[in-house]
């Protein structure tokens, strides 16, 4: 099978697993083997998928992904059984035929090659024909059978006895369904229990919750299974996931004890055995990786909701910015953006204790702001943010000037990174930090693109999920967001323009270059001037990228260039020019899509082109705005019970929503205290930087924790 082979098994498992059509899917994958990415095919090719939305083509993406890793792992079991001499026709059938991989690794379970175990001393010894006589429990002379196996290894008939007993034993582990009934009975009944660790008490603390806890494996949410995890790795815990013993052993009876006598005994004892010593751990470790990869899926997923959320919050745009990084001891950086971005003045000032220079420090920012025409300012959420804020108000300015509170969170890991040095190799990290924060403001999502996103503080979980599940999943949520809004082409950082489909890192360095080289794009048709920019790439980005102010007002829009001459049509046939097309909303009306529909644009384009007309280049995100804590709230010891208090959300769990009401701890509404209803998912009540009102509920000092409650606020 070759990469771009599509078996029409697979085609059929996803459609049935997505309820799909399945000549959609099949499109789909051929879009995607032939190099499109995602954002482009649910963008520009709905026509061939039918209109299946970028969700959907991310998921035939990954169950295609899933059946072609099935198959390789089909190629490598078949190749192990056919080099020991034992695949068989059947047995071949079953394995090309299996779509279940646990059902496929159950099947190679007993062909599988081993390290030393007992079975395999046993047979050594000769005693695989003594176990499949006991096994079949037709002689009840055990002791007779046994005596015939005695020799240099084996010195009694106990000995030859336990031997067998040891091969009885691991036929039972290995059989499909011996397995399966476990299983089952696993799915029914497992609970998941956790002791804290000898001697571990006051060390784990942190783990307290789950000291002696007990709960049915299928109730348990994923939070709770990372946290005990999490728990178990840094030694403060130890876990188990078992059914009833008695249950499973009676599953087993019933398939394997046949009548009574010596024989049976025999099975029974090393059907006990087989139960606690192979089979019962081995299902517990497919129920804990199952377990775990559903709590990863659900970390991960809230993970790309909060990401996508915090991604698209509403920039503030092309703006003259002060960026302040606040701090006590080591002062306030601040610096001076102008409207791309670029550095004009960094200084410092020193308003709070120890040096406590308020005044120097308010003049010091009046100056800054009227020498480059500051617009807004941009101050960190950290330590001393509030007080700053506060200052930064009182002053009186000659020209309005609003200050905003922006969330900080991985601006340091940005200002030591690489990508930070490339940019300011001349100055230090304090300079990089509160130019991030200056940026943020300006335009969030090229800002964070430049983070690793498990450091801007919006997961659950993030480092004790699969890493690479997680990477490719906020790598598809970045490349998506970005796709979305689309890219200014003569302003984007490299960082930027490598999310933006079919472009990635080398081809984002030849476009700054290129654009450093020559001045800025006029077109996007001057895009295939980059080197290596073949077709396909500029077939994928282009529609993408915008071009403001150039000689193509189509430029801007989210219109493809292969679709210009139906735009251009469209214009001739109204007797007009395509910029009268695009400003005058009366020609607009005069447009029948049904006229343009040719083969390979259908009406889904021809909608989405005329939305595009209408607002040419708008932002999807809106405009940032300021927020006003409350004033008379500035740490923790300033809360009571009962106070109401105006806050925004920062992070969204499973188990509820962070919410930052301006002081340096985040306050946190319980699932069970969002709305005065029953709340499956916060994501269905709150998102994250939303403005919110919360009532403060509990406040615990010592572990600096406070409950809130957006019930009847």
């Amino acid at each position: 099978m070759t990469d771009t082979t599509i078996p029409s098994q697979h085609l059929q498992i996803i459609s049935k697993n997505l309820s799909i059509p399945q000549r959609q899917v099949e499109k789909t994958v051929e879009l995607l083997l032939g190099g499109a990415t995602i954002p482009f095919i649910s963008r520009y090719r709905k026509e061939v998928t039918g209109s299946l939305d970028e969700v959907q083509v991310a998921e035939v993406n990954k169950e295609h992904k899933k059946l072609q890793e099935l198959a390789s792992r089909k190629t490598t079991i078949l190749k192990s059984i056919e080099e020991q001499g034992k695949l068989t026709e059947e047995l071949k059938f079953r394995i090309n035929n299996c779509y279940d991989t646990v059902e496929l690794e159950d099947i190679y379970l007993p062909y599988k090659r081993k390290r030393k175990t007992k079975a395999g001393v046993a047979r050594s010894k000769g005693l695989e024909p003594l176990a499949q006589a006991i096994y079949l429990q037709r002689s009840n002379d055990i002791e007779q059978m046994a005596a015939k196996f005695l020799n240099e290894e084996v010195a009694s008939t106990e000995e030859a006895l336990q031997g067998a007993r040891d091969i009885i034993a691991e036929w039972i582990s290995e059989d499909e369904k011996a397995r399966n009934k476990v299983r089952a009975v696993f799915r029914r009944s497992a609970v998941i229990k956790s002791k804290v660790a000898r001697g571990k008490e006051e060390e784990g603390a942190k783990y307290k919750d789950y000291f002696d806890f007990e709960e049915p494996l299928k109730k348990c949410p994923s939070h709770r299974i990372l946290a005990i995890r999490r728990g178990e790795e840094e030694g403060f815990l130890r876990a188990r996931i078992a059914p009833e013993e008695d249950e499973a052993l009676y599953q087993l009876e019933r398939l394997f004890l046949r009548g009574h006598g010596a024989a049976t005994d025999q099975v029974n004892t090393a059907m006990v055995d087989s139960y606690k010593r192979l089979l019962s751990p081995s299902i517990e470790t497919e129920f804990r990786n199952a377990a775990k990869e559903r709590a990863d899926a659900e970390a991960i997923d809230v993970f790309v909701q909060n990401l996508r959320q915090l991604l698209l919050a509403p920039p503030l745009g092309q703006k003259n910015v002060m960026g302040i990084d606040p701090g006590y001891r080591t002062g306030c950086k601040v610096v001076c953006l102008d409207a791309n971005g670029d550095l004009l003045y960094h200084g410092a000032i020193y308003p709070h204790p120890p040096q406590s220079k308020t005044y120097e420090s308010e003049a010091a920012i009046r100056t800054w702001v009227d020498k480059y025409q500051v617009e807004s300012i941009a101050v960190g959420n950290g330590t001393a943010g509030r007080e700053t804020m506060t200052l930064c108000k009182k002053i009186q300015f000659d020209h309005p000037v609003e200050v905003f509170m922006v969330n900080e969170s991985g601006a340091s890991i940005y200002s030591a990174s690489e990508i930070a040095r490339e940019e300011f190799p001349d100055h230090d990290v304090t300079v990089r930090g509160a130019v991030s924060i200056g940026r943020r403001l300006m335009d969030p999502l090229a800002e964070l693109v430049k983070i690793d996103a498990k450091s801007i503080g919006v997961g659950q979980y993030q480092h004790d999920v699969n890493q690479s599940q997680l990477k490719e999943s906020l790598d598809q949520v970045v490349e998506s967001c970005v796709n979305a809004v689309g890219v200014n082409l003569n302003t984007a950082s490299k960082h930027l323009l490598t999310y933006v489909s079919g472009l990635g890192p080398v081809l984002a360095q030849n476009i700054v270059n290129y654009r450093q080289e020559n001045g800025a794009f006029k077109s996007r048709a001057q895009l295939k001037k980059v080197p290596r920019m073949g077709e396909k790439a500029f077939e994928q980005a282009a529609g993408f990228l915008r071009i403001r102010g150039g000689g193509n007002p189509l430029d801007m829009t989210a219109v493809h260039p292969e679709s210009y001459h139906i735009v251009k049509k469209m214009a001739q046939d109204l007797q007009c020019s395509v910029p009268d097309l695009i400003q005058k909303s009366e020609l607009r009306k005069q447009i029948r899509l049904e006229k343009y529909v040719v083969e390979g644009t259908g009406m889904p384009t021809l909608r989405d082109i005329a939305k595009e007309l209408e607002k040419p280049g708008l932002d999807p995100r809106g405009k940032a705005k300021a927020f006003e804590f409350a004033a008379n709230v500035k740490t923790i010891n300033d809360l009571h019970s009962g106070m109401v208090l105006p806050g925004i959300v920062n992070n969204i769990t499973n188990f509820g929503a962070f919410v930052d009401i301006g002081i340096k701890e985040s306050g946190l509404v319980h699932i069970s205290q969002l709305a005065n209803k029953f709340v499956k998912n916060p994501n269905d009540v709150v998102s994250l930087q939303q403005e919110v009102m919360v009532k403060v509920i509990d406040i615990d000092l010592k572990r600096s924790r406070i409950q809130l409650s957006m019930k009847d606020v």
